[in-house]
């Protein structure tokens, strides 16, 4: 495991053709269907804290903090053993399953976890972007039914 304080450009120079996010008609393979990938974005890319746009800053700009947290652990796993990251990564994982609100409520946002959250990846004393203006507004309404049925994983 490297010591990265950069995270990777990943972003694809060229254009491949992915069965796993096909949005073209199956009639005509390099056209866009909108009827079937929908107009905006989807409700569960915006809680999955997907980025929305394909520009390679967006993407790089996402992966930082993933990076910033595994060079975390990575300097924690070599300062006290394997025992400490995988403690805080078991007390991050309970905190983020055991607590739910659904997303008519205010819940699964872009980013925004609970106060429990916010301590345990030491983000509680800093106050963001996102903190203040939550993207609430442009947010599709969803159905507490397909909700539910995607926590379910039904």
């Amino acid at each position: 495991m490297s010591l990265r304080i950069v995270p990777a450009d990943a972003h694809l120079t060229s254009f491949t053709h992915n069965p796993s996010h096909n949005t073209s008609a199956p009639s005509a393979p390099g056209l866009h269907d909108t009827l079937r990938a929908g107009v905006g974005p989807s409700p569960f890319d915006i809680a999955d804290n997907k980025p929305q746009s394909a520009h390679p800053l967006d993407s790089r700009l996402k992966s930082w903090e993933a990076t910033r947290e595994a060079l975390r652990m990575e300097t924690l796993r070599r300062a006290y053993g394997v025992a400490e990251p995988v403690r805080r990564q078991m007390e991050l994982k309970i905190t983020r399953e055991g607590e739910w609100k659904p997303m008519v409520l205010g819940g699964g946002g872009s980013g925004m976890g609970s106060v429990h959250e916010e301590i345990l990846a030491g983000r509680d004393d800093t106050i963001t972007w996102e903190d203040v203006f939550t993207g609430e507004e442009m947010r599709p309404v969803v159905g507490v039914h397909e909700e539910m049925e995607r926590k379910v994983n039904m």
